[in-house]
């Protein structure tokens, strides 16, 4: 026995949908990303660099959400019997890898900063973390406006990294501008990071759940078994299976008597 939907045509309508979104997001992500690097380096401000770095892994991340959301769209084949939705949760997998090598890369370079300190632009930061804050925001909104799945948590989690990197070159330009203090770039670099992180784990472990095959969080295993098992006609239940065929995709299988 196999429980998951077959709706193909209403899943490729969703995945149009949330395709295109994506799509906005990766090209205003990506330009924005060009234009926060070539502020950062001119300004000299780590916590714009760094930002710019992590906008640049988000358009991977948002061109990887939008290759998965295409190939989830295809049909079951002889091949490929449950179809394709995998791909979403395969690229969550990979995404939340990358994030991590991004936090590594802006702990590293804010701990050297630390150590030896960079003059700023304090001013220059400001502007540029402004306007990439507002980009976040709209970026946001168009995720949000698409299907809501593992891939678009995967996307959305790196956009959300992002929106914390403006908030924090915002204030690291204020504070450099104004009190002149410089160990605030690398220190809020650090805070960003760290919040980055316990998202970017929690949705590594939900993605490596779900390759595994393991039991829907949502779900109780022995409640399901007993609940069929009292079903009428039922007189036992053996060998029972659920799993994620994909973040929206139950799959069940068991050994079930029936009275005859």
């Amino acid at each position: 026995m196999h429980s998951h939907d077959h709706d193909h045509d209403a899943h490729a309508h969703h995945g149009h949908h949330h395709g295109g979104s994506l799509q906005w997001a990766l090209l205003l992500t990506f330009g924005f990303a060009v234009v926060e690097a070539l502020g950062g380096w001119w300004s000299g401000s780590l916590a714009l660099m760094s930002d710019a770095g992590h906008m640049l892994s988000d358009a991977v991340a948002l061109a990887l959400a939008a290759f998965a959301a295409w190939v989830a769209k295809r049909p079951p084949s002889l091949r490929h019997s449950y179809g394709f939705a995998r791909a979403e949760v395969i690229a969550a997998l990979l995404n939340s890898i990358l994030m991590l090598l991004v936090i590594i890369g802006i702990v590293v370079e804010a701990l050297q900063r630390l150590r030896e300190p960079h003059p700023v632009a304090g001013g220059a930061v400001m502007v540029i973390a402004l306007v990439g804050l507002l980009v976040n925001v709209l970026v946001a909104f168009v995720l949000s406006r698409g299907e809501h799945n593992i891939n678009t948590r995967a996307a959305l989690l790196h956009v959300m990294g992002d929106l914390l990197g403006s908030l924090a070159a915002l204030a690291a330009g204020a504070v450099i501008y104004f009190p002149g203090w410089t160990p605030i770039d690398p220190m809020l670099s650090l805070v960003v990071a760290a919040l980055i992180l316990i998202s970017s784990l929690n949705l590594l472990r939900e993605a490596l759940h779900v390759l595994m095959e393991g039991v829907p969080f949502h779900l109780q295993l022995e409640q399901v078994g007993n609940a069929m098992a009292q079903m009428e006609g039922v007189r036992g239940v053996h060998d029972l299976h659920i799993w994620n065929l994909s973040s929206g995709q139950v799959a069940l299988s068991a050994h079930v008597e029936l009275d005859t």
